[in-house]
């Protein structure tokens, strides 16, 4: 990535040229080697750290007035704290790669252009004034400065083949890197199943399997995620997702396979794993595998009906884990068996539905992995349709 931003990027290439240590990791430039007085004048190092908003694989764009700062308060020469350095004390965790840089606190700080207030024009600009700001004292006093050419290449892998930049803006690598020894099994890509996938995707997970034997027919087109084409109709479902998903992240592999007792190698080493099935019989053979393996999981399942009119019904959304699998498996909450008078398995594709269930999945494992709060455990919700309420199940050992 260094190279490819500094060959596509004025900017960059500038600031590398005048000799500033440049590095890019979590999608953020991070310039190392700034020096600093403290608060007795002695000479500190520090770096600064700044959001890169990417237009598109090879370029950014500088949209804002502040950066963050691995080091402490800055002072002038009279021992006095630097001015004009609004923010304060503040966190951003990066990645493994960046881990000498320890962010304290945001600087923000507008240049004054003919007396007027202005942004900066490029990264370069940016760079420049908060340099001049922080370093000058100390650059007066010891002289030193940060132009040291020391370049660090290296970045934090990602699975994605696009730069994840809602997570840096958003600053939560942190919680992003909950996932990253991760390895995902989705049993089942129908309706619900090929949302999972969709989220999963875009979740930095390091490895997802999907599995699925059945081909892609005209009624999945109408729950599931993606754009449609017509070519698709006939092929495998694993070909299919597999082909809309390649170009986006690394470390996917979709299999037209069906999963049984017999399937333990093809979950070695998952972490975790969303059964998607409809089918009771198939759903039993699965729970045994995973239970067997270890392997928590969450299944989830669907039940409508239509009486006087409307459809009614419910979502559901149960949590296997590793310690209580057994004991919500004996609970019976999900259906082992087939049930031919399904109305849902007939001829009713709902989409959203489809997609609400998924949504409510992947939160769930969300919350497992501390990506989201939880205020109570809980290991089985049903949402029901009609009031658009959730009942939540806590107590393992409730009756």
């Amino acid at each position: 990535m260094f190279q490819k931003l500094v060959s596509h990027n004025d900017d960059m290439r500038r600031l590398v040229e005048k000799g500033y240590a440049v590095a890019f990791d979590s999608n953020y430039l991070i310039i190392r080697d700034i020096p600093y007085l403290d608060n007795q004048l002695q000479l500190q190092f520090g770096s600064i750290v700044t959001k890169l908003e990417f237009v598109d694989q090879e370029r950014v764009i500088q949209k804002d007035h502040q950066i963050f700062f691995a080091g402490s308060i800055p002072h002038n020469l009279d021992k006095t704290p630097i001015s004009n350095l609004g923010g304060g004390p503040t966190q951003l965790t990066l990645s493994e790669a960046s881990a000498d840089v320890v962010v304290q606190r945001q600087f923000s700080n507008k240049p004054r252009i003919n007396g007027q207030l202005q942004g900066f024009r490029d990264f370069f600009e940016k760079i420049e004034s908060y340099v001049a700001i922080i370093s000058g004292p100390a650059m007066e006093l010891h002289n030193v400065n940060p132009y040291t050419f020391r370049v660090n290449e290296a970045a934090s892998e990602s699975v994605f083949k696009v730069h994840d930049t809602l997570t840096s803006s958003a600053e939560i690598t942190d919680l992003s890197a909950k996932f990253k020894d991760d390895v995902i099994a989705v049993i089942g890509l129908g309706g619900t199943g090929s949302y999972v996938l969709d989220f999963l995707v875009k979740t930095p997970v390091r490895e997802i399997r999907a599995f699925d034997l059945d081909p892609f027919h005209v009624h999945n087109a109408f729950r599931s995620p993606g754009r449609l084409d017509p070519t698709e109709f006939g092929k495998s479902k694993a070909e299919v997702y597999h082909a809309r998903y390649e170009n986006f992240r690394t470390g996917i592999s979709v299999q037209p396979k069906f999963i049984d007792p017999s399937c333990s190698d093809d979950l070695d080493g998952v972490t975790f794993a969303f059964v998607c099935v409809d089918k009771g019989s198939s759903r039993a053979g699965i729970f045994e595998l995973l239970l067997s393996k270890g392997i928590p999981f969450i299944d989830v399942g669907m039940g409508l009906k239509r009486k006087d009119g409307p459809l009614n019904g419910m979502l559901r959304t149960t949590y296997y884990s590793v310690e209580n699998g057994q004991k919500v498996y004996e609970k019976g909450l999900a259906s082992l068996n087939d049930n031919p008078d399904d109305l849902y398995k007939t001829n009713i594709q709902i989409g959203e539905l489809n997609a609400l269930n998924a949504c409510l999945a992947i939160i769930r494992f969300k919350q497992l992995r501390g990506f989201y709060f939880e205020e109570l455990p809980y290991y089985h919700i049903l949402f029901k349709l009609g009031d658009l309420k959730i009942v939540r199940d806590s107590d393992i050992n409730e009756d």
